[in-house]
């Protein structure tokens, strides 16, 4: 299967196909807590000097007031994009008033769940009903599990390199039928393949006691005051403790092709929850969530990889997926890198290309239901246990050990890093493939085994550490030139950004009630 499938990558050489790889699109979706030096989350609104986070292009929020969310362009220069997005963090950082940013994707200390403050978004119906949504996820999951930070990744070829790939693999559908049925063969190999970012870029196999609550669901070991960590662990944030909803364990969601998906998702949001039915939709005429149903909106599906395309004012994503197709896909499952300013670096992004990319021409078949369940528990066992020697996983009818499936995904990814340095001159791509090589046997270089090997070593819990880190990377930000943007263009958008909030308040003409009804009744699938 490895020797025909590089006899297929070889023929890619062809001058002509090099748009699909020089042409990739890609931007980041990086979330960050502001805390103080104590390591204590902020209680602090939302700067206004950061502008309004309903409307700012690069700098909003997620759950949380505390919880920013700093978002990329779409680029095809990825150190443009690292450099935009190392802009953003320096200037939120000059106006935050000394806080810090938590480097980490499981949370700083929390003494009390109520005490984070669900993000605010201003008197518009839109800014209303995207509260509303975070009260419906406090009520439902509880804060904590809302304040754990994440990183995504967002992936396309470039609109030319469609057609060059259809006729290479002599497909004669129409192109976007053929740009979406591919995105979902990406994502199905994803699903495959998808325990090798936790185990590769893993980045929370400790937490602070704070997060637990009194509550240990997992044989954990402790470090230091208050550390918790599972020798073996990869990424607590993807496990049980961290974003998942045990009222979709339920929902089948299928990725055979788009009407499959939008139909299983179509189902999802239709679904009623008795669980949730029981909290009621209002309490003294205060929303507690938007219905009842096992999903409030799509946006509540938790996934390790997504189909997406941008949707316009007051669509669902569906309805854009079903009028459009896919246009990108989004990577859901990274950590932040605890050890770089901005919470992801250069090669990583090498790898993803990489990787995504064999995701993209690797041979692939619809799931089965039992396959899909093998996947999940392939990620399951890597995120608890993926650095256990010889720790074993399902590949269909074998047994095969983490290092023996690294292996061969390294061999394949070789070729494909060939392909990346031929069209884009040097070796970069090669170089990077080389430098995680060590992974594979060793998984003490993996990101988490960095981590524990950090705290191990020095008897230190992960708190002190994410503090110095936090501090060197607020100084390496502050001494930060701004390459992509100016300090000035980020103000600009500060203020355009809350200007455009008031523009949106002032043309509300609906109640927020009549506003949920129509966003409802057409945005029915």
């Amino acid at each position: 299967m490895i020797n025909s499938y590089k006899t297929m990558l070889a023929e890619l050489k062809d001058p002509k196909y090099a748009v699909i790889f020089t042409g990739i699109q890609r931007g980041i979706e990086r979330e960050a807590l502001r805390i103080d030096e104590s390591a204590k989350l902020s209680d602090k609104p939302h700067s206004k000097a950061l502008g309004a986070a309903l409307t700012h292009p690069s700098i909003t929020t997620d759950y949380a007031e505390s919880l920013l969310e700093f978002i990329t362009p779409v680029t095809k220069n990825i150190d443009e994009l690292v450099g935009y997005l190392r802009d953003v963090h320096s200037y939120t950082l000059e106006n935050i008033d000394g806080e810090l940013l938590w480097p980490m994707s499981m949370p700083c200390i929390v003494t009390k769940e109520e005490d984070i403050q669900i993000a605010q978004y201003g008197s518009s119906n839109v800014g209303q009903m995207k509260t509303i949504y975070r009260e419906g996820l406090r009520n439902r999951y509880g804060s904590l599990m809302q304040v754990i930070s994440g990183l995504h990744f967002n992936f396309s070829l470039h609109d030319d390199a469609w057609p060059l790939l259809q006729s290479f693999v002599d497909d004669n559908t129409p192109t976007q039928e053929f740009r979406s049925e591919r995105y979902f063969s990406l994502i199905r190999n994803f699903h495959r393949l998808g325990w090798v970012v936790p185990y590769m870029f893993g980045a929370s196999p400790a937490l602070c006691g704070s997060f637990l609550q009194g509550d240990m669901p997992y044989k954990f070991e402790k470090l230091g005051q208050g550390t918790y960590y599972l020798p073996y662990g990869t990424s607590l944030r993807l496990s049980d403790l961290g974003y998942t909803n045990s009222e979709q364990d339920n929902l089948s969601i299928c990725y055979n092709n788009l009407d499959n998906y939008l139909d299983s998702v179509s189902t999802a949001i239709a679904t009623p929850s008795a669980k949730f039915a029981q909290m009621g939709i209002k309490d003294n005429g205060q929303y507690k969530q938007l219905n009842c149903n096992v999903l409030q909106i799509e946006n509540e599906l938790y996934a390790p990889i997504r189909p997406k395309r941008v949707a316009k004012s007051g669509q669902k994503p569906s309805q854009a997926l079903r009028e459009g197709g896919v246009e990108y896909i989004e990577v859901r499952s990274l950590d932040i890198n605890p050890f770089v300013d901005v919470g992801i670096d250069e090669n990583q992004i090498r790898f993803l290309d990489m990787f995504l990319i064999h995701c993209l021409l690797w041979q692939d078949n619809p799931m089965s239901q039992q396959q899909r369940d093998e996947k999940v528990d392939n990620l399951n066992a890597v995120i608890l246990y993926g650095r256990q020697p010889g720790l074993l996983l399902k590949n269909d009818q074998e047994e095969i050990t983490v290092q023996a499936w690294m292996k061969r995904l390294f061999e394949a990814l070789t070729s494909i890093a060939q392909l990346f340095d031929h069209h884009l001159g040097g070796h970069q791509y090669q170089d990077c493939l080389a430098g995680y090589r060590s992974m594979i046997d060793d998984p003490k270089t993996t990101m988490s085994g960095r981590l524990m090997a950090k705290l191990l070593d020095g008897n230190i819990d992960n708190t002190p550490f994410g503090i110095e880190q936090a501090l060197k990377f607020k100084q390496q930000l502050s001494e930060n030139k701004y390459n992509t943007l100016s300090y000035a263009q980020l103000k600009q958008q500060a203020i355009d950004s809350l200007q455009e909030q008031q523009a949106i308040e002032d043309s509300d003409t609906q109640n927020i009630e009549q506003y949920l009804a129509d966003y409802f009744d057409k945005n029915k699938a």
